[in-house]
């Protein structure tokens, strides 16, 4: 039935007026889909698969890159959370009763750094990898003294979810919903697993930039990057959309919200969701979470997978990392 319904969202596709896009952007068309997970990998939130029906929209076809961001910057003052220092009151808000606030120094502007180790670590300590760094932000993604002079046409990455909505609203866009997109990764492939298809990760670091060895110590980087990786170096899905897969996390409008599918399923098919109305995350029941999809160069299998089109991550909204970034849509009456 799943193949019947995606057959005749393509025939009515092709029968279509063709739509022109705005610069830098792609056409999506409308469609109903199943969404969740599809493979034995899948993460209990990635269930249960639920209907869902999706207007057609027009979605960036690259993540925001450090030159776009740059204007952004250039033409508002806009300072990103990286760049400030640390407000102790709203983060000991997210913390557990009691946490003590750490010394001052510590609270300074920064951001997370992937540390590569030396060898194989626990893999739900995410400390290991993971490394505060004062003066780490868009602009010096490694901490003070790096650049992004040579990686202009990189994504932007060390963006928090506000920043990335204070970009959208200049541009005259916003932020895609999880569901839109996860139709729109699929690139027109009837319930493809990656949005390259469903060649296995094994055979296709060809296909995205992606951790290829023994995460976080051992990459072989066989797609031919370490970090991030310029925009368009890979090919694009079946709707024109490049790094879909890989590269950087990619921000979603909707509240993270581990009940969120089995709340949609008992309303029956969805049309254009927006996600949960609250956050919800026992891991972290303080701290307001958003959606993260697609993965970064940072994905192995033995760790998030999270090149699946379905896979499911969250993020703080005020965090910044270095393998997180964005890209932006917008409604075709807007």
């Amino acid at each position: 039935m799943g193949l019947a319904i995606f057959t005749a969202c393509q025939e009515r596709k092709s029968q279509q007026q063709v739509v022109e896009s705005p610069s830098g952007m792609v056409y999506i068309p409308d469609g109903r889909f199943t969404m969740g997970g599809k493979s034995e990998q899948a993460a209990q939130d990635e269930f249960p698969r639920h209907e869902v029906s999706i207007s057609a929209f027009f979605m960036d076809e690259t993540e925001v890159t450090n030159a776009q961001f740059r204007m952004f910057v250039e033409a508002t003052g806009y300072i990103t959370v990286a760049e400030r220092d640390v407000d102790w009151e709203d983060i000991r808000l997210q913390l557990p009763p009691g946490t003590p606030k750490p010394p001052d120094s510590v609270l300074r502007a920064g951001s997370l750094v992937f540390k590569q180790t030396d060898a194989p670590v626990d893999l739900n300590d995410y400390s290991q990898w993971w490394q505060w760094t004062i003066g780490a932000n868009w602009q010096q993604p490694e901490g003070s003294g790096s650049t992004i002079e040579e990686r202009m046409d990189h994504p932007v990455i060390h963006v928090a979810w506000e920043d990335a909505q204070a970009y959208a609203q200049w541009a005259g866009k916003r932020l895609p919903t999880e569901a839109e997109w996860e139709w729109a990764s699929m690139g027109g492939k009837p319930d493809a697993k990656y949005p390259w298809g469903n060649e296995p990760v094994e055979q296709a670091s060809d296909k995205a930039n992606f951790w290829q060895g023994k995460f976080p110590y051992q990459n072989y980087e066989l797609d031919g990057f370490a970090g991030t990786a310029p925009v368009k170096s890979f090919k694009a899905n079946g709707f024109g959309l490049y790094d879909m897969a890989g590269n950087v996390w990619e921000w979603c409008l909707d509240k993270y919200d581990v009940a969120a599918y089995q709340n949609d399923l008992q309303q029956g098919i969805k049309t254009n969701p927006k996600g949960s109305e609250k956050y919800n995350d026992p891991r972290e029941p303080n701290a307001p979470k958003h959606i993260i999809r697609g993965g970064s160069f940072l994905c192995n299998d033995s760790y998030c997978s999270g090149y699946r089109v379905s896979r499911r991550m969250s993020s703080s909204k005020d965090s910044g990392f270095n393998h997180t970034g964005f890209r932006c849509v917008k409604s075709i009456d807007s």
